[in-house]
């Protein structure tokens, strides 16, 4: 598939913000990073700030960021995420950055500044990514030759650590102490900010190419085995990155050669077994930690017509640190998948258990997104945190993965992968598949379902 990889250049970058006549410039790096800007090879926009919440507008909900606020030639501050008070649904919908841009740009923004918070930076330390600034971005390229969501309306974009953030509230309505805690309790506001910024930046752009890798199980039914149900894992990992106690090579052990090793287990215990009545695919899909490209790739110019894909079930970083007796399913409750799963995992005495971490909202971050926007219903799997012994603390291990070792080079083959709980996730996967393969009829989101409303597809009647 072809993409444009882009490479953010130190020299040319800058951010700076004149106040009352005064200029304060930002360090690159150490308090901000411009975005990598995929339609042209340089940029400069000079413009007012407009704090504008989160970015949601979510008439669904009768929310909406933008409210009192005009951002049309004017540079949009904002927060990731989504509100916390949102079912988790709309939420993980909401937080998509690509929505994000969307609507500032429909808005007529021309510019994006993304702000750091403390409770995701005590998470996620600004350093910490920021060191990994010369890594690069990719877009799809189009059937038109146009990067895919480059959004040209938006002359610039950039991204602010805490401290950094906290200057841009001085002299505003609200001071940045206030802005935090309204983010936390989600009552933010929009509101006009002193001064105005200048963002300007430099980008590499190289047109590349990458692949996805398609195996094929023919189903066994004539008529039937012209439907798909596709296997996803990602391939990739992030490459090479700045040095950490001398080691640059980011391995993405459980991010996600793990994942795709249970992919392909699932594969082997389907292949040794009648084949399903409807045919599977196993892709291992590139550029997940570029936007989840390779998926959406594969999603919207499948090897086989589009309309013979009924499911997905996607595998990515299960993080089994010990002998666990569970799985967490992720997106289940949106569709007639929920049946499969369940039936699958208590066929087998796997556990499932609720998402402990669904602020992370992960259903929008991983491959089976890009299936689900196409309107096919998805699944995805993620590791247990339910220890088998009463002495070890799953979640903690999981949660100590996140914070230490996640696009880390640590993250490689010294951690304690549990790998009999991994082979008790490929069987599941291959279960599911053979129920929904040997179906009467095919997934079906639930009635009313926000994502089955949102992208079309088969609704339940």
């Amino acid at each position: 598939m072809p993409l444009l990889e882009g490479r953010r250049l130190r020299d040319g970058a800058g951010f700076s913000l004149v106040r009352d006549g005064e200029e304060r410039r930002f360090a690159f790096e150490e308090e901000f990073l411009p975005g990598i800007n995929f339609n042209a090879a340089s940029h400069s926009v000079t413009a007012p700030l407009v704090f504008v919440g989160q970015a949601v507008h979510a008439p669904e909900l009768e929310h909406d960021d933008f409210e009192g606020v005009d951002v049309r030639g004017k540079i949009a501050v904002y927060f990731s995420g989504a509100p916390s008070t949102f079912p988790n649904t709309q939420r993980a919908y909401h937080a998509s950055g690509r929505e994000k841009l969307a609507r500032l740009a429909e808005r007529g923004a021309v510019g994006a500044i993304t702000i750091g918070n403390p409770v995701d930076e005590a998470k996620y330390p600004w350093a910490r990514n920021a060191r990994n600034w010369a890594m690069p971005g990719m877009r799809l390229v189009g059937d038109d030759g146009a990067p895919v969501d480059a959004f040209p309306q938006l002359k610039a974009t950039a991204s602010l650590g805490v401290q950094a953030a906290r200057e841009l509230f001085e002299g505003a309505k609200m001071d940045a102490e206030e802005v935090f805690a309204r983010r936390e309790a989600g009552t933010l506001e929009a509101f006009d900010l002193p001064g105005q910024a200048t963002l300007t930046g430099a980008t590499a752009l190289e047109t590349v190419e990458s692949h996805n890798v398609v195996g094929k199980l023919p189903g066994s039914d004539p008529a039937l085995s012209a439907e798909h149900i596709v296997y996803t894992a990602h391939l990739d990992h992030v490459g090479h990155g700045a040095e950490v106690n001398g080691d640059g090579i980011y391995n993405g052990a459980l991010d996600n050669a793990l994942g795709t090793a249970v992919m392909l287990e699932a594969a082997h215990e389907l292949v040794a077994g009648p084949a399903p009545k409807r045919s599977l695919l196993f892709v291992a899909v590139t550029a997940e930690e570029r936007g989840l490209l390779g998926a959406e790739h594969f999603a919207t110019h499948p090897t086989v017509p589009r309309e013979s894909l009924v499911a997905n079930i996607n595998m990515d970083m299960p993080v089994f640190l010990a002998d666990v007796t569970d799985v967490v399913p992720i997106g289940i409750e949106h569709s007639s998948l929920e049946d499969d799963v369940k039936a699958a995992a208590a066929e087998l005495g796997v556990g499932l258990s609720a998402d402990p971490k669904p602020e992370e909202v992960v259903f929008v971050r991983s491959d089976q997104y890009a299936f689900v926007r196409q309107g096919i219903p998805a699944v995805y799997l993620d590791a247990g945190i339910k220890a088998r012994s009463p002495d070890v603390d799953a979640l903690a291990l999981y949660e100590d993965f996140l914070t230490g070792h996640y696009h880390q080079p640590s993250d490689d083959l010294s951690r304690p992968i549990h790998y009999p709980s991994a082979a008790m996730l490929s069987r599941l996967n291959a279960a599911i598949g053979r129920r929904v393969g040997d179906a009467a009829g095919r997934p079906q989101w639930k009635e009313g379902d926000f994502f089955g409303r949102t992208f079309g597809g088969q609704a339940a009647p």
